[in-house]
């Protein structure tokens, strides 16, 4: 396997084609190495990224919050998230997340891993947190309807995990990595 990393694409031209409240899609003109071009479009990121928690109620019991999801039109279980603000840390955003969501700040934060959402389509980031040592302190939040709150045993993540209203990849993605590291 080689380590070197392929010279990226030289970006000949990029403008934004559509946009809406949250999102802007931008389309590249893009050169390759090889003399190839190609034209890609991407859903530019317009934040400062993102933030999704796996909060431990106590060391046995995880919240999860069921809330709408309007690209499935469901309701889903998952783990509280949000877009970090201007001028807040990956950290600040985290705890304020989880005040607003579930009700809860947290003493102690452990980074799980940054991750991307589909990066051939979309640029922002998203870094998962674990939290442990929770006291109780709400804020408002931001959602139209009140989430529930839903204490999980860590011991039955394997029957979230097969559960057909769990099924965020990001929240899939932050489970595995607490069930691989909170042993």
């Amino acid at each position: 396997m080689s380590n070197s990393l392929p010279t990226l694409p030289e970006i000949l031209h990029k403008s934004v084609v559509a946009c809406s409240r949250f999102f802007k899609i931008e389309t590249l003109q893009l050169k390759f190495s090889n003399g190839e071009q190609r034209e890609f479009e991407r859903m530019k990121g317009g934040n400062q990224g993102a933030v999704l928690v796996v909060p431990f109620y106590d060391k046995d019991t995880l919240l999860l919050i069921r809330e709408y999801a309007a690209g499935t039109h469901s309701y889903e279980l998952g783990f509280p998230k949000g877009l970090i603000d201007p001028g807040e840390s990956d950290l600040e955003a985290a705890n304020r997340e989880l005040k607003e969501e579930v009700g809860f700040g947290a003493k102690n934060f452990t980074a799980l891993k940054k991750v991307v959402m589909a990066p051939s389509y979309f640029s922002s980031t998203m870094t998962l947190f674990m939290a442990e040592n929770l006291y109780p302190e709400s804020l408002p939040g931001d959602e139209p309807e009140p989430l529930e709150v839903i204490k999980w045993p860590i011991a039955k993540a394997d029957e979230l995990l097969a559960r057909d209203d769990f099924q965020e990849a990001r929240s899939i993605s932050a489970l595995l990595l607490v069930m691989k590291n909170h042993r």
